[in-house]
């Protein structure tokens, strides 16, 4: 199931979230050459991105792994790899990284930063994103593999999503055979099935046989950030915020109005 809008309107412009979504599209554009230039994209991989082993010490200086047709990326000791917890959340590795990500931060996203405030929004992503890091180096604390993305911070808005909204309405896309409709279920349906997903897809990263191997994606990134999200929206929440949405929600329930992006 893909989600493509949700049943949920806005007391405001969700500021953060589009300025999160301008900052992600412009990093791809500008840094990462949306992915033409295939060397810079493994450049600003390699040295952009969260390599655990560095952060940890447990990666060997100079093992090399191979992130391109001819291109590899070695474990350094550069001062940089310090901020790579927070660079890795603004890049991407391909079209379908980024407008994924972007998608669901477009949804979900906007209903969070209203019912928080655009300052305490953009520290709760934040920290969610770096939860995700710290869950991701703890699940495979001697990979010399980087990882760029942002949806560990997303995942965390989801995490708060679920909390805050479990049963608004969500249109979801559906593949049936060679076909695919458009349904609307429950945002728990939707957020609930999409962590198991991660849960499940996780579990080989766990594995004794090959500990830095997690098919390509940091799920548990993605697991802690989700956590992360559900453990923080309730200190994040604006209390004054929440009520005025329920005041709009209760305003527009007689006359069978929703909102739709």
């Amino acid at each position: 199931m893909i989600p493509i809008s949700d049943d949920n309107p806005v007391l405001r412009t969700p500021v953060v979230t589009h300025a999160l979504l301008v900052a992600n599209i412009l990093a791809w554009l500008l840094i990462q050459h949306a992915g033409f230039d295939v060397s810079r994209l493994a450049a600003s991989i390699c040295n952009l991105g969260l390599v655990p082993g560095e952060l940890t010490g447990r990666a060997p200086l100079g093992t090399a792994i191979a992130i391109g047709p001819g291109l590899v990326c070695a474990v350094d000791a550069e001062p940089i790899n310090w901020l790579t917890p927070l660079t890795s959340m603004f890049l991407h590795g391909s079209w379908g990284h980024i407008l994924g990500n972007c998608l669901f931060l477009w949804i979900f996203g906007n209903n969070v930063e209203d019912s928080m405030g655009r300052f305490r929004f953009l520290v709760f992503y934040l920290l969610c994103g770096l939860a995700a890091a710290a869950a991701h180096v703890a699940s495979g604390p001697a990979s010399p593999v980087p990882t760029v993305g942002a949806s560990g911070a997303i995942s965390g808005v989801l995490g708060a999503y679920l909390v805050l909204f479990p049963r608004v309405q969500v249109r979801v896309l559906v593949p049936i055979i060679i076909f695919f409709t458009v349904i609307r279920v429950p945002a728990f349906v939707v957020l609930l099935l999409w962590f198991v997903f991660q849960v499940i897809a996780g579990l080989p990263a766990l594995s004794t046989v090959d500990p830095d191997v997690s098919g390509g994606v940091a799920v548990w990134a993605h697991v802690g950030g989700f956590v992360t999200g559900v453990a923080l929206v309730r200190l994040f929440r604006n209390p004054t915020l929440i009520q005025r949405r329920l005041a709009l929600d209760e305003a527009l329930q007689p006359h069978g109005t929703h909102a739709r992006r």
